[in-house]
C-alpha cells in the first residue's frame, strides 16, 4: 500500500511502503532497495516528524528505539532489515553477505550447513533434550513406602527397644552407623580373582594370625568364596587356626590337579572353619625335602583363581626363596604385619626397603600395614609415631588390638573376639577391599 503526504506529486518526498511488501527481494537492487539511512524511491528514514514516526533517535516509520536506522533495527546491531550480526538481511553470525546467509562464512540465499552450531548464535536451535522420566518411577517403592529409622544393633538402645517391644525405636547409635558404613565396603563388589599376600620377616608377629582372622572376616560377611593358602616353604602352622577335616596338603592338590573340574573337586583338599573360611595347608611332613617352589605356587593359584574370589596366602619369613618370587609377582595386593616393638618396627621397615629396590615400588604404595599388639602392654614405645611412619609409605595403617583368645595360638573363632578387636578386623577388612576393581 503507498501512502503519499496531501499536496505532493508522485516520485517526489518520501514514500512508505508496506513492510510485507519491501522484504520480498532483499537483494534486488533499485526502487524497492531497503537499506537504512539510503535515499531513493520507498526508502527507509526521513525527516524529523513524518507521520507514523516511534520515537527514537532516528528517522524512519515504525522505528524501534535504538542506535541504527531502518525498519524495526534490533538494538546494538547494523543498519537494514533485521540485521544480526553483520550485514545483508536475516542475516546470522560470520559477517558474510547474503539473502539469509547463516554462519561459516559463505554467502548466498539461505546457506543453513551450519545453523545452530556456531557461536554466539542469536537464535540457536540446538537445545539441550530434556531426560525421559518413566511415570512408573514416581510410584516406586522408594518413593510410596516410609523409611523408618533401623532399629539399634548393640547397647542401651537394644534393650530399650526390646523391652518396649519396638514402640521406642531410637535408631542406631554412631557406634552401629560405623559398624554398617565398614561391612558395606567390605561387601562392595569384586570383579575376578583378588590375590592379597600377607608378609612379614619376623617371626611371632601374629601374621599367620592375621591372615586367618582377616581371612575369616571376608568369608563370614561376603557371599562369596575365600582361601587361605599355606605358602611357608617350611612347616607352616596356617592349618592349625581352624578344625582340621583332612590331611590333604598343596602337595596334594598339585599333584592331582589334572582331574579338578569342579570346585567339589578343590573342596577335598581344603578344611573350612565355622566362618567359611577354607584353608590349604602346606606339607607337614618332615621327611619331605623339596620345598614350595615358584613354581609351585604359580600352579596353584592358576587353579584356585577358578574357583575363589579371594585367595590369601601366608607367606614364609624369607624374602630370597623361591617361593616368594611367585607370591608377589601374582599378589594384588600386600598386607605386613609388624609388631609394635623396635625389632619388628625396623624388620618391617627393612622389609619396604628390599621390595622398592627390586621392582615392586606400586605394590608399596598401596600396601596396608597392620600393627599387631602380640602383648597386653606397649611398653615405652610410641605406637603412634610408629604408625606416622608406616602412613607415609604405606596406603593406610591398621592397629589391632590385643586379645586374649588370639593369645592362646589354637583354633580361632570370632565370636570369641573382643569388640574392639572386631571392630578393628572390619576396619581392615574395609580397607583392603577399597582397592577391589569392581569396575
Amino acid at each position: 500500500m503507498n501512502w503519499q503526504p496531501p499536496g505532493e506529486e508522485q516520485g517526489s518526498g518520501p514514500q512508505y511502503v508496506d513492510s510485507q511488501t519491501a522484504y520480498l527481494d532483499p537483494q534486488q537492487s533499485g526502487p524497492q532497495h531497503v537499506s537504512g539511512g539510503q535515499s531513493g524511491p520507498y526508502s527507509v528514514g526521513g525527516p524529523q516528524g513524518d507521520p507514523y514516526q516511534v520515537p527514537g533517535n532516528a528517522s524512519g516509520p515504525y522505528q524501534v528505539p535504538g542506535n541504527a536506522s531502518g525498519p524495526y533495527p534490533v538494538p546494538g546491531s547494523q543498519s537494514g532489515a533485521y540485521p544480526v550480526d553483520g550485514s545483508g538481511p536475516y542475516q546470522v553470525g560470520g559477517g558474510q553477505s547474503g539473502a539469509h546467509a547463516v554462519g561459516g562464512g559463505q554467502s548466498g540465499p539461505q546457506n543453513t550447513a551450519q545453523y545452530g552450531q556456531f557461536a554466539g548464535a542469536q537464535y540457536p536451535n540446538n537445545f539441550p533434550q530434556q531426560p525421559y522420566r518413566s511415570q512408573a518411577q514416581e510410584v516406586s517403592s522408594q518413593q510410596l513406602i516410609k523409611k523408618e529409622k533401623r532399629p539399634p544393633a548393640s547397647g542401651w538402645r537394644k534393650s530399650l527397644h526390646a523391652v518396649t517391644g519396638g514402640v521406642v525405636n531410637l535408631g542406631e547409635s554412631p557406634a552401629d552407623v560405623r559398624r554398617r558404613e565398614l561391612i558395606a565396603r567390605i561387601n562392595q563388589p569384586l570383579r575376578g580373582c583378588y590375590k592379597i599376600a600377607m608378609l612379614s620377616l619376623k617371626g611371632g608377629v601374629g601374621k599367620t594370625t592375621t591372615t586367618t582372622t582377616l581371612g575369616s572376616t571376608f568369608s563370614s560377611l561376603r557371599g562369596d568364596r575365600v582361601i587361605a593358602v599355606d605358602a611357608n616353604p617350611d612347616r607352616g602352622t596356617l592349618a592349625l587356626k581352624i578344625p582340621r577335616e583332612t590331611t590333604a596338603t598343596v602337595r596334594h592338590l598339585l599333584r592331582d590337579a589334572p582331574r579338578i573340574t569342579r570346585y567339589s573337586d578343590v573342596r577335598a583338599y581344603t578344611s573350612q572353619s565355622p566362618a567359611r573360611l577354607e584353608v590349604l595347608a602346606s606339607e607337614q611332613d618332615p621327611a619331605v625335602s623339596e620345598a614350595f617352589s615358584e613354581d609351585d605356587y604359580r600352579r596353584t593359584v592358576q587353579l584356585l583363581e577358578h574357583f575363589y574370589n579371594i585367595v590369601l596366602t601366608d607367606c614364609g619369613t624369607g624374602l630370597m626363596h623361591s617361593a616368594m618370587k611367585g607370591v608377589l609377582d601374582q599378589a594384588d595386593q600386600l598386607v605386613l604385619v609388624s609388631s609394635g616393638s623396635v625389632d619388628g618396627a625396623q624388620t618391617s621397615a627393612a622389609t619396604l626397603d628390599w621390595l622398592e629396590a627390586h621392582g615392586y615400588r606400586d605394590l608399596v604404595a598401596k600396601s596396608v600395614c597392620v600393627i599387631n599388639s602380640v602383648r597386653p602392654k606397649s611398653g615405652k614405645v610410641d605406637l603412634d609415631k610408629l604408625a606416622a611412619h608406616f602412613q607415609q609409605r604405606c596406603r593406610a595403617v591398621v592397629r589391632l588390638p590385643f586379645d586374649e583368645h588370639l593369645e592362646e595360638g589354637a583354633e580361632i573363632a570370632l565370636d570369641r573376639l573382643a569388640p574392639e578387636t572386631r571392630l578393628a578386623l572390619l576396619e581392615l577388612g574395609a580397607v583392603v577391599a577399597d582397592d577391589f576393581p569392581n569396575a
